[in-house]
């Protein structure tokens, strides 16, 4: 138990319930008369993998910028780990590691070397855990084994890692990465992906900026889209996919029966694609498609029901598809 002395203030951490990170009409407006970022109202709730969604050019990296203390914005308010942002972001941010825009390093040091070089410049670092620091971040990204060798002969992969483990040297709650897959190569989107994994496991909360929508997908419980600047939503992935189309697909010989019994039943949009047809599913249970086929003579080979991918929620929430870049 602590005991506090009369008049001293008590460092009080964010409840368990209260969002890491919460915005309030953010709004980022440059000299030029550019909004980049548009009354926006972000939530992060604690132990999400939060996949921030939207092409280049759609002010991700303007509003990380903001959360981070490094640009002010022109309106509104940023809450980081309980924390106003501008006002107290030096308690909030030794609690948040980031990698923005990739990491930099000195080519002719090694991993080891770098790391070390970081944590020499870092006031709050104790130099009495110097060693057994940089040792448990090289082994929570995997790189214990190349902790010697040079930077430049890292692997892309390699080098996304290095940058995040410079974010892992302190002990943090949230860990903010601007988008950590770009450039890499499949290997190295694979390696990067597994550690956001590991680390959302470890309990860290991960906030993932990208315009990868496919590799975002396989890693988020939580996503939020933006849109020239606008966040057109946020939630949770599974809640995300229950408000999108979901496509029933039969497989027949007699396509133009099914077509004719899908629209008996109310599916929208019935269209037929070889040896197959597809509809908008609706309110109609799976089940009752079956049936109703059956019923009407239909032959089914097979029958498939699919959720929406996270590029057709885009393109359906949004209307635009997902390389425009403003």
């Amino acid at each position: 138990m602590t005991t506090l002395v009369e008049g001293e203030a008590e460092d009080t951490a964010i409840p368990r319930s209260a969002p890491v990170i919460a915005t309030t009409g953010l709004t980022k407006r440059f000299r030029s008369g550019q909004v980049a970022v548009d009354h926006i109202d972000l939530t992060v709730e604690r132990g999400a993998v939060y996949g921030f969604l939207g092409p280049n050019g759609s002010g991700k990296t303007t509003t990380i910028r903001m959360l981070l203390g490094l640009i002010r914005p022109t309106d509104g308010a940023v809450s980081l780990l309980g924390d106003p942002v501008p006002g107290n972001e030096a308690h909030a941010l030794a609690k948040v590691g980031a990698l923005v825009e990739g990491p930099a390093f000195h080519p002719y040091l090694s991993g080891w070397a770098n790391l070390r070089r970081l944590d020499r410049m870092d006031e709050t670092a104790d130099p009495a855990t110097h060693e057994e620091r940089l040792s448990n971040a090289l082994a929570r990204v995997g790189l214990t084994a190349a902790a010697n060798k040079k930077f430049r002969q890292y692997s892309l992969g390699m080098k996304q890692r290095l940058g995040i483990a410079a974010a892992l040297l302190q002990p943090r709650e949230l860990l903010v990465l601007d988008e950590p897959t770009n450039g890499l190569d499949p290997q190295g989107t694979r390696e990067v992906r597994h550690l956001i994994r590991e680390l959302s496991d470890d309990g860290l909360t991960v906030f993932v900026s990208s315009h990868l929508l496919a590799e975002v997908e396989q890693i988020c419980t939580h996503v939020g889209i933006m849109s020239v600047g606008k966040l057109v939503t946020q939630g949770t992935l599974d809640d995300l996919r229950r408000g999108g189309t979901t496509i029933v697909t039969v497989t027949t010989p007699a396509t133009e029966l099914a077509r004719k019994t899908f629209a008996t039943l109310g599916l929208a949009d019935a269209a037929v694609s070889g040896d197959e047809v597809h509809a908008s599913l609706g309110s109609i249970e799976p089940e009752a498609v079956t049936v109703a086929l059956v019923n009407a003579g239909v032959p089914v080979r097979g029958l498939a029901v699919s959720k929406p991918a996270l590029e057709d929620l885009f393109v359906e929430i949004t209307g635009e598809g997902f390389d425009v870049a403003r």
